[in-house]
């Protein structure tokens, strides 16, 4: 018997090493017993959220594609190709490798299925910069997504970026990649065909990233632990070889399947190539190019070493397909061949270390875990607005929130990145969502990613409806219809109940606003285990969305454009501060409950300025979220740093109080603006899809002017907004 402490350390319990006993019918082997801990890890084999994931709607309003690795949906004979993944304790261990490396496996998941990236976006959480740590971590995760990213030649567009204190400890980096590729060129991570051959391709392999997913990922870090080995690490020169490499392979029509070597490396491209074709493989190791010298069979089928890559190849087509990598000075290897036995059989110098059945590998156990509301939640949901003094002065109020690291303006960031190369950005980062042109056609993706955790904490269910709502609104705001979901689902310990509750009402939140706006999740990511002595970070399910613009010409951004213009508020102030920017920022409370929503009045909001956006009636769209109706009407004055444009509100006739009215954060609203002469014309959209509508004020000016009856409550020069918007950021980095 292998000693107990042998494969608890892989990260198998005693219930999961007697189960491979009775799968293989005698002791593993070493090899074996690895390619077990990392493909029955949480990270590879979902074996605690499976369960739940399967309520994810997979099909919508668009005709969509469910890959092994990847999803995307069809528009007009293209498949656009997306997904989200967390690279989350690899950048809390080494910020650089740890985040370049999470651009360049997502990236792969793209190219991989035959489509070429066209962008990325990123979703990052960190704890509060005063934090000397935190701050390290921040600029070394923005070096290493620009490092990756700028090098090999795929835009950074857009994203998202909070601070939180949940998150010192273990900080989030969600990359997503968008790819497009010919409907007809697409491929599949899959193995089929008796004696088709294998072809290892990439980089050689290292040490580099042993026991990543079983080990790194689907464990939460302990006091004084060193995990530094278990971090990749990466090149985007070789990277930017291999998407020439695999397209160009792809084209040819002699590629049967193919797979990233990401997490779990050749354990995990074996085994689900094969179990995905209901084939076998017969892996010879020697031949597998290697960078170091005395790597045990094990390690090889463990290593998570970058820019690797497993093809299935059309027999007797092995020489053209090698010819392409060996171009592009990659390595390119026969390692094995298909079989029809449905086992993987693992050989090193011709002597088998493994073999086990490729369903045995793809099928782990599957636990219904506990869960159980936490009690904390019962005193937390209360907030007794009565007990909130109101400001003396608003207008500090709002300079402070503009200056708040989440909102503030993260051009600081957005600079290191190049988002034009490849020339298809039309909308550049910093408005509601990204803009991408689709070449040859008239028709552009939008793109965004959105979450507020402190919603999700408060009430998981409603904080998970409300980001599919504000990522489809973003997506509306830019003149897009909303399309698919990729998600990226962050949590802490899904063996404690309470962590595992978040997880479930997170999903069922996603899983039933999905289903109401008919938009499929056709591909995502879960990540457990974030959590530290420390902190444990506020449940995150990150929401990566794509819309599409009919035409191009109709792209809408947030700033306002044009002296005259009228300010068109569209949906409901309520008279309610919970889970607020303001109450945090302001008072330091993390209290209440998260916003109400209606997904029917989110419904009727989006789709009046949607169709308002196309009929070319509206100059600009923004959608009111952090630091609510005043914050948004700041970044509408001043986001364009070239034309900044000041606005007088003077229609806010609503009874509530005022801070609640400034910056309170109620959902599914949108500020229009619009020509004085197309303003009827929005007024009969609203009406028609019963929108509630209001006329609220004019642009013009060089100042924010905010009134509530007549009442001033805001008076600031724009100078003064782009002052504390613009430079907080940069001034926390360098003070």
């Amino acid at each position: 018997m292998i000693k107990q402490e042998v494969y608890r350390s892989l990260g198998l319990s005693d219930k999961e090493y007697r189960n491979i006993l009775k799968i293989l019918k005698h002791k593993p082997t070493n090899t074996e017993l690895a390619m077990f801990s990392v493909e029955w890890s949480e990270h590879c084999g979902y074996t605690r959220s499976r369960k739940w994931l399967r309520l994810l709607p997979k099909t919508g309003k668009y005709k969509t594609l469910i890959g092994e690795d990847s999803g995307g949906i069809i528009l007009d004979g293209l498949a656009i190709i997306f997904k989200m993944e967390s690279h989350n304790h690899p950048s809390q261990v080494e910020p650089k490798q740890g985040a370049a490396t999470g651009v360049g496996g997502i990236i792969r998941d793209i190219f991989t299925a035959g489509a070429r990236p066209i962008a990325l976006l990123d979703s990052l959480r960190f704890g509060p910069l005063s934090q000397a740590y935190n701050k390290y971590l921040f600029t070394g995760v923005i070096d290493g997504i620009q490092f990756y990213g700028n090098c090999v030649g795929v835009p950074t567009v857009g994203g998202e970026i909070y601070f939180d204190k949940s998150y010192t400890g273990n900080c989030l980096v969600n990359a997503m990649c968008i790819g497009i590729a010919k409907k007809g060129k697409l491929v599949r991570a899959r193995a089929f065909g008796k004696e088709n051959s294998i072809m290892y391709v990439g980089s050689s392999t290292g040490r580099d990233g042993i026991g990543g997913c079983s080990i790194l990922a689907s464990h939460e870090f302990k006091e004084g632990e060193e995990k530094r080995p278990t971090v990749q690490i990466g090149d985007p020169f070789t990277e930017k070889c291999l998407i020439e490499a695999t397209l160009e392979a792809i084209n040819t029509g002699y590629v049967v399947g193919i797979k990233d070597m990401g997490a779990a490396g050749l354990t995990c491209c074996t085994s689900e190539m094969a179990s995905a074709g209901n084939s076998g493989m017969d892996i010879e190791l020697q031949a597998v190019p290697r960078r170091e010298e005395n790597m045990q069979p094990w390690e090889l089928m463990m290593s998570e070493s970058q820019e690797r890559m497993l093809i299935c190849v059309k027999k007797g087509k092995e020489d053209q397909i090698k010819k392409i990598f060996l171009k592009w000075d990659l390595n390119a290897s026969i390692i094995g061949k298909v079989t029809n036995d449905e086992l993987v059989t693992i050989r090193d110098n011709g002597k088998i270390v493994a073999q086990i059945k490729a369903h045995s590998l793809t099928q782990p156990p599957i636990y219904d875990m506990p869960y159980k509301k936490p009690r904390y939640l019962r005193e937390l949901n209360k907030l007794k607005l009565n007990k909130i003094l109101k400001p003396k002065d608003y207008n500090k109020v709002l300079l402070k929130l503009l200056a708040a690291p989440s909102i503030t303006n993260k051009t600081w960031v957005y600079e290191q990145y190049d988002h034009m190369v490849g020339t298809n950005t039309v909308i550049l980062p910093g408005s509601d969502a990204a803009v991408l042109r689709l070449k040859g056609t008239n028709k552009a993706i939008a793109a965004t990613t959105d979450c507020n955790s402190r919603y999700c904490f408060l009430n998981p269910y409603r904080g998970a409806q409300i980001a599919v709502a504000e990522a489809a609104r973003n997506l509306v705001c830019s003149g897009a219809h909303p399309a698919a979901v990729t998600d990226c689902l962050n949590f802490g310990n899904p063996e404690k109940p309470e962590s595992f509750w978040q997880f479930k009402n997170c999903v069922e939140g996603i899983a039933d606003a999905c289903k109401f706006f008919n938009i499929a999740v056709v591909s995502g990511n879960v990540s457990f285990y974030n959590e530290s002595p420390q902190s444990v970070i506020n449940p995150t399910p990150t929401i990566g969305m794509i819309g599409i613009i009919n035409d191009v010409n109709k792209a809408c951004s947030q700033n306002f454009k044009q002296e005259g213009d009228v300010i068109i508020l569209l949906g409901y102030c309520r008279d309610e501060l919970g889970a607020s920017e303001y109450l945090k920022e302001i008072y330091n409370l993390m209290k209440g409950n998260a916003p109400q929503l209606d997904l029917r009045l989110e419904q009727a909001v989006q789709r009046t300025a949607l169709e308002a956006i196309e009929k070319g009636l509206v100059n600009s769209a923004h959608d009111c979220s952090e630091g609510g109706l005043a914050v948004a009407l700041a970044e509408c004055c001043i986001s364009n740093k070239d034309n900044m444009i000041g606005a007088i509100i003077d229609n806010l006739n609503y009874d509530m109080r005022a801070d609640a009215l400034l910056f309170g954060e109620s959902q599914s609203r949108i500020i229009l603006s619009c020509s004085k002469d197309c303003v009827e014309k929005i007024r009969k959209i609203a009406l028609e899809f019963k929108a509630p509508f209001c006329v609220i004020g004019k642009i013009g000016g060089r100042v924010l002017r905010i009134l509530k009856a007549k009442e001033e409550l805001i008076y600031l020069p724009l100078e003064k907004l782009f002052d504390e918007w613009n430079g907080s950021l940069k001034r926390k980095i360098e003070g």
